[in-house]
């Protein structure tokens, strides 16, 4: 036990996120009633330059470090974020966070904003963003998955997602994604009697398909519930092309498909997906370094959201790079890849001010949390990518539905 911000007290503790890895979870309490409780979540597919979460991947270095620190927090106001982030700064002086651990400073930032929150008797939003134009970013989530997220025979794609682009309302947004989850696996188990329903991390169906076969029944999911393509109903795809990247041999390697793109091959490969099914979103179609490649996407395909997330690691200094190389029309935000909350609305605003979309992001390793999808809607989000399916997933979901009761948000954001 610590004692912390505001005379009140902090408590981190070990926990375990949905892939039943290890990670840390903290406690504030402000004036001895007011808490804010966040567990930290965890990637499998990790950007090079993304924050570091535990100090040599240990979690209990963190709380260590954090211990011997503790006197440092007393008296702080939660709701200046600055001013929180600043002392964890003063604790690790490093860009990635790998003295104290990025898990931390985003477990020590939301939990102080939540308890916050709590104390002005105000919705975790409205301290993100206190106007009162806000709108409700679309949901998006995996409905098939395959590399980092599933196992061998899997696509070498990491994710096929559903975002129900023609959805009037958040109930209507989330319904049609279940709708198109469910019947996906009807169409699967009609093509393979011995599927046996397997899900990967994000609760993606795992069938064992080929990259054209998966993109194919998904499509056909959507056309069976009459939904028209790219029109109620859209496909994304998260290509997460580094995990392909053999840097030595300057190639994508598909090791599940049987074949290798060089760069001119993977943007024609990553075209062609995008033309043939009409995607709204595109995720990391090339490889974390390659600025100029995914500037050729982004020129070609303006109206499909060309998405950094090993790209930009949502770190300002990383997508100032991609805006002044035109890289991508959009960036996945994922607060742990920054660090704290405060770094992470910093790339936000920049964001903001350069006409970069915004997509709010869970991690494959999560927790039963819903503090994103008030991040989603303060950051002014276009999309919400917390899945589907799976108790983790789905909490976060039913905050948008609670959230959709207050007449403070009003509508779906234009995109």
């Amino acid at each position: 036990m610590l004692r912390s911000l505001v005379g009140s007290e902090m408590c981190i503790r070990d926990s375990y996120n949905s892939r039943g890895s290890k990670t840390i979870e903290v406690d504030i309490t402000s004036d001895e009633k007011f808490l804010g409780r966040v567990c930290a979540p965890s990637g499998a597919s990790v950007g090079k330059y993304e924050a570091t979460s535990f100090p040599n991947n240990n979690p209990e270095e963190s709380l260590s470090l954090l211990n011997n620190n503790s006197e440092k927090f007393i008296g702080s106001d939660p709701a200046d974020l600055k001013s929180i982030h600043e002392i964890i700064k003063t604790i690790d002086k490093t860009e990635n966070y790998s003295k104290i651990g990025g898990a931390c400073a985003f477990a020590i930032t939301i939990a102080a904003t939540e308890s916050a929150a709590k104390m002005q008797n105000i919705p975790f939003y409205k301290i993100i963003n206190p106007n009162n134009d806000l709108k409700f970013p679309f949901p998006i989530g995996n409905i098939l998955g395959g590399g980092a997220h599933a196992g061998p025979g899997t696509p070498d794609i990491q994710e096929i997602l559903v975002v129900s682009t023609g959805a009037k309302t958040v109930h209507d947004a989330i319904d049609m994604n279940l709708q198109v989850h469910k019947e996906l696996r009807n169409v699967i188990q009609k093509n393979d009697p011995t599927f046996t329903n397997g899900r990967g991390d994000e609760g993606g169906w795992a069938p064992k398909y080929d990259n054209e076969k998966a993109l194919e029944i998904s499509a056909s999911a959507i056309e069976n519930l009459g939904f028209t393509l790219g029109k109620e109903v859209s496909l994304g795809v998260d290509f997460a092309s580094s995990t392909q990247w053999d840097e030595q041999k300057g190639k994508y390697i598909y090791d599940r498909a049987g074949f290798e793109n060089d760069s001119g091959e993977q943007i024609e490969f990553a075209a062609g997906i995008i033309e043939k099914y009409k995607l709204a979103y595109a995720e990391d179609a090339v490889h974390e370094e390659a600025f100029n490649d995914m500037a050729e996407l982004t020129k070609k395909f303006p109206n499909t959201m060309i998405t950094g997330d090993d790209l930009t690691v949502t770190n300002t200094n990383i997508l100032q790079k991609a805006i002044e190389k035109n890289s991508c029309n959009a960036a996945i935000l994922k607060v742990n890849q920054a660090g704290s909350l405060y770094d992470a609305l910093e790339f936000a605003k920049l964001a903001n001010e350069n006409n970069i979309k915004l997509i709010t992001s869970h991690r494959s390793g999560e927790s039963n949390d819903s503090h994103i999808t008030h991040i989603g809607i303060g950051t002014g989000s276009k999309l919400l990518k917390i899945g589907v399916v799976g108790g983790e997933r789905v909490a976060k979901l039913n905050e948008l539905v609670r959230l959709s009761e207050h007449d403070l948000i009003h509508g779906m954001v234009d995109i």
